[in-house]
């Protein structure tokens, strides 16, 4: 969808294409692109087609770029879907800047977009285009940081939930939280890079309120950046703990059909010793002599496997308990 938007008194406001004054400086907000869009922005404004293409890559990084009638810079902005996983993620956005106009495309919709459209960006104009984008990817870092939390309340309470029962769908929701994590990370080094390149280069004309605004988005992108270092190295550290107790909780398991399968072996190795060709004995006196003789070695010889298992176990939690209080 296409929609155009001029500044009234200091606030954005949507306008039709055909009321639109030759001295008036237009923001393009190109949201959800189709095809048909992508042609006739390419048509109307003479648009590079590989230009176009890259902007509607999901995985397109960061960059900037002149052209002859305009400049490109691809922003990577963070992206959140409910109900689908993972949930959080990340989406380029182009901005085509001309002379007297500026375009964005995104394939997608993003919050950051969307408080644009909606004057919730203070000191917002498109009086100074450069100043534009400095706002968005000022924006762009405030949405980080809050989806950033907002995953860690998540991570959180997945933990908890992991404590009392280890369930599928929450090992899943950890693993689809680190993938997003993943996508963070590596798209605020993307934007962190296009801030050093638009620092070095001449591509936006930048005034020294700009420079005083890339600086303050630089120290929001580095901490975005060690708070998703930071939260993605915690994540993956829950998830081998959980690992290894989903390993432990099985040998546990494990060990015990261990010792039913040991006390059944016994009592088949002896019941089993006299079988067909071995005669049972006190079997021509009284036939239940022979079964109660049976019977009661099976009895002793499982009895006494209980008891040295317990006495082994006793010994080693003694052990355990020496250790610990060595360690105090």
């Amino acid at each position: 969808m296409i929609k155009y938007w001029v500044q009234d008194e200091g606030s954005l406001v949507k306008i039709n294409k055909e009321e639109i004054e030759s001295s008036q400086r237009v923001w393009i907000d190109v949201r959800n692109v189709t095809q048909a869009e992508i042609k006739q922005l390419q048509e109307e404004y003479n648009l590079d087609p590989d230009l176009l293409m890259d902007v509607i890559d999901p995985d397109e990084l960061s960059r900037i770029e002149p052209f002859d009638d305009y400049n490109l810079a691809i922003v990577r902005l963070p992206v959140f879907t409910p109900n689908v996983e993972p949930g959080y993620t990340t989406a380029p956005v182009g901005a085509v800047i001309f002379p007297d106009k500026i375009i964005t495309i995104c394939w997608t919709g993003c919050e950051v977009l969307r408080d644009l459209s909606a004057n919730r960006i203070k000191d917002l104009t498109l009086n100074d285009f450069p100043a534009f984008i400095i706002r968005i990817m000022a924006r762009a870092d405030i949405m980080f940081l809050r989806y950033l939390k907002e995953i860690n309340r998540r991570i959180n309470s997945i933990q908890r939930e992991l404590q009392e029962s280890i369930e599928n769908s929450e090992l899943i929701q950890l693993l689809s939280l680190e993938k997003s994590l993943t996508y963070f990370t590596t798209s605020l080094k993307a934007n962190q890079l296009l801030l050093e390149k638009v620092r070095r280069t001449k591509i936006l004309k930048l005034d020294e309120d700009d420079q005083e605004w890339l600086d303050d988005v630089e120290v929001d992108n580095r901490q975005a950046m060690e708070m998703a270092d930071t939260y993605s190295t915690i994540t993956a550290g829950t998830m081998d703990a959980f690992a290894s107790v989903i390993s432990n909780n099985m040998n546990m398991v494990m060990k015990k059909l261990t010792d039913i399968s040991i006390v059944l072996a016994m009592m088949s190795f002896i019941a089993s010793f006299w079988g067909m060709n071995i005669r049972l004995p006190w079997g021509e006196a009284v036939s239940w002599i022979g079964l109660i003789c049976v019977s009661g070695l099976c009895v002793i010889s499982t009895t006494t496997y209980l008891i040295l298992s317990y006495m082994l176990n006793k010994k080693k939690k003694k052990l355990e308990r020496k250790r610990f209080r060595r360690k105090k």
